[in-house]
């Protein structure tokens, strides 16, 4: 996007044409005691002053690139390729803007179409949007867009308690004030896996979709068939939150016949960044696509039969239909899709496997070494791929400081936070980040407790 600043001469012509002689008698409406206030602010610093001040700051923080983690939940510690900041930095992609210009903007419209190319072959679905802001509301409007294609006619939303916390306090933001009723759907307590009975029971002809996450929150593997069975047998949407690492090992939830696929994005080559910004991902099928929030790249022809790419079905989006647009999303998160685009193109196919079977590997390696300790064992039955619950003999807040503050390392996710009956019980994770020895050293450290 080009800045052209203005010129003195255009200035002087701008506030000659709205009748004014300087700038600051726009700010007349302003008291003047309050006008132009004197600000407290300590004396301007040197650039290698600013640079010291910061780094000085930063080294305060605690890094996951220093100290062995262990902790999940929604966030996970990945490789970040050199290739994502090398090509993500340079001046085409960093300062882009929403290309509303398509013929000076063909390089960011076609990442942005690559994106939802590979976003659809890693979900299994047949159309993407540019991306949402992050997996919480992409979720949020997913169950938005169920009810739209119901046209409006049904407004129950099954909702499973085994679904990420904020994820779902997310969702009630969404739709408080709405005609839209939530339905908790509980876990099986032995299992941890959404209750198929509890939702064949609550589904019923009011109900628009049922919402899961595959992997569900605790790490388990959702019976994805049995569910989509179960909500599509009474008219309703299946509607999956998914891991887009665990899915480039598990069938991808399309295989299972869901019909809008979100995912959080930060899994592909995102770093942590202290909880942002990161990216949603939301795909659907072709039949749905007019109903799909967000931006759409597409491709198309110019006059002389060149490929080309432009936005696609803006009909749809809220800077044309206003209050009866699909959603108040009327952007996209362009930079870091575009990470996660240079990311999947990067490892590819077989290496995002590699990365799910490495992380599928270490989990299960810790998993079976936390069982063989004293007063631990897994929560749940069944299978998980490379996040699980575990039993601890003390509270997991207790656990963690002492993690911490004995050994430098970060811990799990105490589950007791979000669910009381979960007390005592451990969220934890692995990554192919995870060493064999930081992974004895967690075992050797809670063998001490």
């Amino acid at each position: 996007m080009r800045y052209t600043p203005h010129t003195d001469a255009e200035r002087r012509e701008m506030l000659a044409a709205i009748g004014v002689e300087r700038i600051e008698d726009l700010f007349a409406d302003i008291p003047e005691a309050v006008r132009f206030p004197t600000l407290n602010l300590p004396d301007g610093l040197s650039e290698p002053e600013i640079q010291r001040l910061f780094a000085d700051i930063a080294a305060q923080n605690v890094t996951v690139d220093r100290h062995p983690t262990f902790l999940g939940a929604g966030a996970y510690y990945h490789y970040t390729p050199a290739v994502i900041p090398h090509l993500l930095f340079r001046g085409e992609f960093y300062t882009a803007y929403t290309p509303y210009q398509p013929e000076i903007s063909q390089g960011t419209l076609q990442t942005i179409f690559e994106f939802q190319t590979m976003v659809c072959q890693l979900l299994g679905m047949d159309v993407a949007n540019a991306s949402m802001y992050d997996g919480s509301t992409a979720l949020a409007e997913a169950a938005l867009m169920a009810v739209r294609l119901s046209r409006s006619k049904r407004t129950r939303i099954l909702v499973s308690r085994a679904i990420h916390p904020e994820y779902r306090a997310v969702l009630a933001t969404y739709t408080q004030g709405m005609d839209i009723e939530l339905v908790e759907i509980p876990f099986d307590p032995h299992t941890g896996v959404t209750d198929v009975a509890a939702v064949q029971a609550a589904a019923d002809a009011n109900t628009a979709a049922l919402l899961v996450q595959y992997p569900n929150f605790f790490g388990q593997i959702e019976p994805m068939p049995a569910l989509s069975d179960a909500i599509h047998a009474a008219g309703g949407l299946f509607v999956v939150s998914a891991d887009p690492v665990a899915v480039a090992m598990l069938k991808p939830p399309g295989e299972f016949g869901a019909d809008i696929v979100t995912a959080e994005g930060q899994p592909l080559g995102i770093p942590l960044f202290y909880g942002g910004p990161y990216v949603g991902l939301f795909a659907t099928r072709q039949k749905y696509v007019r109903q799909m929030p967000g931006r759409i790249a597409g491709e198309t022809v110019d006059v002389d039969g060149r490929r080309g790419f432009v936005l696609t079905l803006q009909a749809r989006e809220q800077h044309i239909r206003r209050e009866k647009a699909t959603s108040n999303i009327c952007t996209n998160e362009a930079l870091i899709a575009t990470a996660v685009t240079i990311y999947m193109a990067a490892v590819g196919r077989n290496g995002l496997k590699q990365v799910a079977n490495l992380c599928y590997h270490k989990a299960h390696y810790l998993a079976n070494q936390l069982a063989q300790l004293d007063g631990f064992s897994l929560a749940f039955e069944g299978h998980f791929m490379r996040e699980f619950a575990v039993r601890t003999p003390r509270p997991a807040a207790e656990i963690n400081r002492y993690l911490w503050e004995e050994h430098g390392i970060i811990g799990g996710y105490d589950l007791g936070r979000d669910y009381p009956e979960l007390a005592n019980h451990w969220l934890l994770t692995a990554t192919e980040m995870n060493t064999r020895e930081e992974i004895d050293r967690l075992i050797d450290a809670l063998r001490a407790l």
